[in-house]
């Protein structure tokens, strides 16, 4: 295996800073993952040499589960602000956009995630449960007469996106608008394709994050109006200690909500059909009993493909981890991608066995305070679809090998080929 000239030096023969290595097969990923892993504690790696006027930059990677999951129990020490993307947002676009709910610590993101959690009231959640089971009938139902050949678009993407802006109250004539720019917003996130590419593209996701923010604080402004049984009156309208969400807030809500929410899903979606075509043992004892495996099935699917492959933390005090000894300031990565194929809790890590018992997969972050909301709905979509695509008369198989964005942020698929025979 040949890995890329590394730019400033990398242990294990990997360079986790070099945008080149998030170029290189997957396979070749995760087996330098495994190296690093075997080495004594958590590895060094300079994003930036120091210059004249700027300090040099960098991150200590953490890719062992035990070290993950500490670390994100621990958000006193493991802070998330300023960002948990590399590169972190920039001052100004925090202050033009508000922060994240992901960018929050301590009582901020507390007391923000307590009115999203009371929004979600049991009856709103029973209602977007049925909604999904709609909505993924509907959809097979489409792709069986329509007989589209791209799985994303025409799948994938679909699902997460109608639910959550059904969920949302998002009228219709919004939503064409709302998926552009989702796919515009993200589909450079951690991607590096030369100077041209770093200059052009953030100001293109930017542009498209703001036209979708204003969309949906206008419909919250007329929510705050007119409220409707839906998500987005029930955030504006909240009244948790004296407070609801503010238009800022409500648009950054809305961001998060569209790339945790769809990007994550479809993702999740897209490689979990590619698992099942590319292991047909598994697909047969899936079907074999639906019901039985279907839970198992999608959690494999989730740790297999780890949707969200890293966040950032800024260590707030001195804490020893995993042999290294960090001090306030340092800069710390979670690798959920390598903690979800660490051998010392997965036996056998880079089978897809939909039997694995247990499976405490990271694919939903390692707990604490940050632990994803939407886990419990995503599960949910990705059983109801998987229930729709493999209980029609046509067998549903994916065409050729995934089309992958290269990224460091995101397991994206830009593509897959797909046909029901």
């Amino acid at each position: 295996m040949t890995f890329p000239a590394q730019r400033y030096g990398g242990p294990a023969g990997a360079n986790l800073a070099d945008p080149a290595f998030w170029q290189l097969p997957p396979e070749d990923r995760l087996a330098a993952f495994a190296r690093l892993r075997a080495l004594d504690g958590p590895q060094y790696f300079r994003e930036r040499p120091a210059g004249r006027r700027r300090p040099e930059r960098g991150h200590w990677a953490l890719v062992r589960y035990a070290d993950v999951q500490e670390a994100s129990r621990n958000p006193k020490v493991f802070a998330s602000a300023p960002g948990v993307t590399t590169p972190e947002p920039a001052r100004w676009v925090r202050a033009l956009f508000g922060d994240s709910m992901v960018n929050l610590d301590g009582s901020d993101h507390a007391q923000l995630r307590k009115i999203v959690q009371r929004a979600f009231t049991p009856r709103l959640l029973a209602a977007a449960e049925a909604d999904i089971h709609a909505v993924a009938a509907r959809i097979v139902d489409d792709v069986l007469a329509r007989r589209p050949d791209e799985f994303v678009t025409a799948v994938a993407s679909r699902l997460p996106l109608e639910v959550i802006c059904n969920m949302m109250g998002i009228p219709e004539h919004y939503r064409p608008e709302i998926a552009d720019r989702v796919n515009h917003a993200s589909e450079n996130i951690g991607v590096e394709r030369g100077l041209g590419a770093r200059l052009r593209i953030p100001g293109r996701g930017l542009r498209a994050l703001a036209r979708m923010q204003r969309m949906v604080a206008g419909i919250g402004r007329e929510r705050r109006r007119n409220p409707a049984d839906d998500l987005i009156s029930a955030l504006v309208t909240a009244d948790v200690d004296g407070q609801a969400l503010g238009a800022r807030q409500l648009g950054a809500f809305f961001a998060l909500l569209m790339v945790a929410g769809v990007e994550t899903t479809r993702n999740a979606i897209t490689h979990g059909l590619a698992l099942l075509t590319d292991h047909p043992d598994q697909r047969e004892l899936l079907l074999s009993d639906f019901e039985a495996y279907a839970d198992g099935a999608v959690d494999e699917m989730i740790r297999h493909s780890t949707p969200i492959i890293q966040f950032r933390r800024t260590v707030r005090a001195g804490h020893t981890l995993g042999g290294r000894t960090f001090v306030p300031g340092d800069k710390v990565v979670l690798y959920y991608a390598s903690a979800n194929r660490d051998e010392a809790v997965f036996p056998d890590p880079d089978a897809f066995d939909i039997t694995r018992s247990p499976n405490p997969h990271l694919g939903f972050g390692g707990g604490g305070p940050h632990f994803c909301l939407g886990a419990h709905l995503a599960r949910v979509e990705m059983k109801a679809l998987f229930r729709e695509l493999l209980s029609r008369p046509r067998e549903l198989r994916a065409v050729g090998l995934p089309d992958l964005a290269g990224s460091n942020f995101d397991n994206r698929v830009r593509s897959l080929k797909f046909a029901f025979e």
